[in-house]
C-alpha cells in the first residue's frame, strides 16, 4: 500500500520504518524538506533530529505534506496536536478526499509547562475537529493511548494489551484495525463513531501520570472483559 507519514518527530519515524519494513511503500511528509534533513540536534519535545534516521532510511522519502498525500492510497497524521490542522491543510483537501485518514495527534497544550493539558476536551474532540475540517476524509483516531515504540511494536511489553479506533467509517476501520494487526495488535477494541475520540484524547492526562509514576513511557492498558 502507498502510505504517507505526516510528521517527523518520534511517532513519525517509528510508524514511517515500521511500515516500510512491512512492505509499504511509504513517503515522509513536512512542511520544509530541505530544512527538516538540516543537521540539528534533538529538540526540545527529545524528538531525534530527522537527518539521522533518513540516513539510515534513504528508501523513504520526504517529501512536502502535499506530495506525500498526494501519492497516498492511506494517509497517517503523526504530527504535534498543535500542528494535525496546519499540516493536513498543507496537505490539501483534495488529496486526502475519499482516503483513510488515520489521526495519532493529541491535543496537549504545553504552555504552562509540564504535565500538559488539554486544549480540546469533554465536548469536542480533535479527531473530530479533523473530520470536520476534511470532511470528505474518513478520519480514524487511533494509536493515540501509548508510546511510540508500542504503537508499532506492541509485542515488546511481552503481554498482550488493547488499542482503540474511533471513527464514523467502518470499512475505514476495518482497513485501520488490519493495519493495526499488521504491527502485532491483538486486541482493537470499536469503541464507535469519532465522537469517541473524546474519550481516548482524554486518557493521556492519566497517560502521562502513570509514566512519571512508572518512570516509563513502556506501559499500555489492557481492557480486561
Amino acid at each position: 500500500m502507498k502510505i504517507a507519514v505526516l510528521g517527523t518527530g518520534m511517532v513519525g519515524q517509528a510508524i514511517a520504518a515500521r511500515l516500510h519494513g512491512l512492505g509499504h511503500e511509504v513517503a515522509v511528509g513536512t512542511r520544509d524538506p530541505q530544512s527538516t534533513l538540516a543537521p540539528t540536534e534533538p529538540d526540545g519535545m527529545g524528538n531525534p533530529p530527522y537527518a539521522a534516521w533518513a540516513a539510515d532510511h534513504r528508501q523513504v522519502p520526504l517529501v512536502s505534506f502535499a506530495d506525500a498525500a498526494a501519492g497516498a492510497e492511506l494517509v497517517i497524521n503523526a504530527t504535534s496536536g498543535h500542528g494535525a490542522l496546519p499540516a493536513l491543510e498543507l496537505a490539501g483537501a483534495d488529496n486526502l478526499a475519499g482516503k483513510v485518514l488515520i489521526d495519532i495527534s493529541n491535543p496537549l497544550d504545553f504552555s504552562q509547562g509540564f504535565p500538559p493539558t488539554l486544549f480540546v476536551k469533554d465536548t469536542d474532540s480533535l479527531g473530530e475537529q479533523v473530520q470536520r475540517a476534511f470532511p470528505q476524509a474518513r478520519v480514524v483516531k487511533t494509536l493515540n493511548t501509548l508510546t511510540a515504540d508500542l504503537m508499532v511494536n506492541p509485542k515488546n511489553l511481552g503481554e498482550e494489551s488493547s488499542v482503540f479506533v474511533s471513527g464514523d467509517d467502518g470499512a475505514a476501520k476495518a482497513v485501520v484495525t488490519e493495519l493495526l494487526q499488521s504491527f502485532g495488535h491483538t486486541d482493537v477494541i470499536d469503541i464507535g463513531d469519532i465522537t469517541t475520540a473524546r474519550g481516548t484524547e482524554m486518557l493521556l492526562p492519566v497517560w502521562l501520570r502513570l509514566m512519571g509514576a512508572l518512570g516509563t513511557a513502556s506501559f499500555n492498558v489492557k481492557i480486561v472483559r
